[in-house]
C-alpha cells in the first residue's frame, strides 16, 4: 500500500480573555456540523495564508468568527500534532498540525460576538465560563485543553510615582488631594493618590508633576521620598486585558500651587479630583484605594517629615 498524501497546516490560534461581574470567561467558536456532527467549541482562529504573519491572520480570524476587533500579544506557544490517517476532504491523508497559540483580548466595551464569515468552518461564538470549560461542562477540542492547561494571565510590573498632597482647613482638620478612578481603571469609583507610571528614562519627580498636572490641573513642586508602597493583584486592564499585576509606588510629600483643582488629561484614568476630609477617609465614608490609606498612616509614624497643620 503507498504512502498516503501528505497535508501541513499551520495556523493560530488565541486565549481571549475577559472578566464579567466576576466571573471569568473564554471566548470560544463552535464548529460547524460539517466539521463535528456533535457539539464543538474551539479557540478563535485558523489557517495562515502563504505569506501572511501569523497574528494579522489570527486578527482577521477572530473578525471573521466572532466580528471582534482582538488585539494580539508577543508571545505564543507552538502546539504540533501529527495524525497519520486522518480524513480531509473525502479522503484519507498523513496530516501534521502546527498550531501556534497567542494570547488576546478585545476592548472592555466591545459588542457581542456573532460569526460574520459565511459558510465557513464555524457557526456560532460565544463567552463561556471559564469555569465550565476546565471542569469538562463544556464541550471543546484537545487544543483548547491543551492550551488552557499551558496558560497564565500576562505578568506586569509598572513603577509610578503618587503624590501626598495635604492641607489644614480654615474650620480645622486636614483634607488630603486626591483623585477618582474612571471605568478605564482597574477599580472604578475609588479614590487614590494624584500620580501614575513613569515613562522609560524619566526621572520620578519629573514623572510625578507631569501626572499631577494632568490629573488635577495644577503646578505641583515634588518634596521627598517618603515611603515605597506596593499591591500585587489579578484584574483587568484598561485595554481589556486580564493581567497579574504588581505595582510599586514612590511617595512623595508634595505641593500644588493654589487654584481649584481640575481634571485635564481626557478620556483618561482619572475622572474627577477633589480635596477630601482625611476624617471622612478615616471612617470609611469615602473610598479609597489602599495606597491612600497606607499614605495617610505615615503620619503616625515617629519619622514621618513634617507637613502644614
Amino acid at each position: 500500500m503507498g504512502s498516503l498524501p501528505r497535508r501541513q497546516r499551520v495556523a493560530a490560534y488565541a486565549v481571549v480573555l475577559r472578566e464579567r461581574d466576576g466571573v471569568v470567561e473564554i471566548l470560544l467558536s463552535r464548529l460547524a456540523p460539517r466539521i463535528s456532527r456533535s457539539e464543538m467549541w474551539t479557540l478563535p482562529g485558523g489557517g495562515v495564508d502563504h505569506g501572511e504573519d501569523p497574528r494579522d491572520a489570527l486578527i482577521r480570524e477572530i473578525h471573521e468568527e466572532a466580528g471582534l476587533a482582538a488585539t494580539i500579544g508577543e508571545r505564543a506557544r507552538v502546539y504540533s500534532a501529527h495524525m497519520p490517517r486522518t480524513p480531509r476532504d473525502g479522503q484519507l491523508v498523513d496530516a501534521h498540525a502546527i498550531r501556534i497559540v497567542y494570547d488576546g483580548w478585545v476592548a472592555p466595551d466591545a459588542p457581542e460576538p456573532r460569526v460574520v464569515e459565511v459558510d465557513g468552518s464555524t457557526v456560532d461564538a460565544a463567552w463561556l465560563p471559564l469555569s465550565d470549560v476546565l471542569a469538562g461542562r463544556v464541550p471543546v477540542t484537545a487544543s483548547v485543553s491543551d492550551a488552557l492547561a499551558d496558560h497564565g494571565p500576562h505578568r506586569l510590573q509598572r513603577v509610578a510615582a503618587y503624590a501626598v498632597v495635604e492641607r489644614t482647613r480654615p474650620a480645622g482638620g486636614r483634607e488630603v488631594l486626591l483623585t477618582r478612578l474612571s471605568a478605564r481603571a482597574a477599580h472604578p469609583g475609588r479614590w487614590t493618590l494624584p500620580g501614575g507610571g513613569i515613562d522609560h528614562g524619566e526621572r520620578p519627580a519629573t514623572a510625578l508633576a507631569r501626572e499631577v498636572e494632568e490629573e488635577c490641573g495644577l503646578a505641583c513642586e515634588v518634596g521627598d521620598l517618603v515611603d515605597v508602597h506596593d499591591s500585587h493583584f489579578e484584574g483587568t486592564a484598561p485595554s481589556g486585558r486580564i493581567e497579574d499585576f504588581h505595582g510599586i509606588h514612590l511617595l512623595f510629600r508634595a505641593t500644588v500651587a493654589d487654584g481649584e483643582p481640575r481634571v485635564v488629561e481626557q478620556d483618561g484614568t482619572t475622572d474627577a479630583v477633589a480635596w477630601v476630609a482625611v476624617d471622612d477617609v478615616a471612617g470609611g465614608r469615602v473610598e479609597v484605594l489602599g495606597l491612600v490609606r497606607h499614605a495617610l498612616g505615615l503620619h503616625d509614624r515617629p519619622d514621618a517629615p513634617g507637613t502644614d497643620r
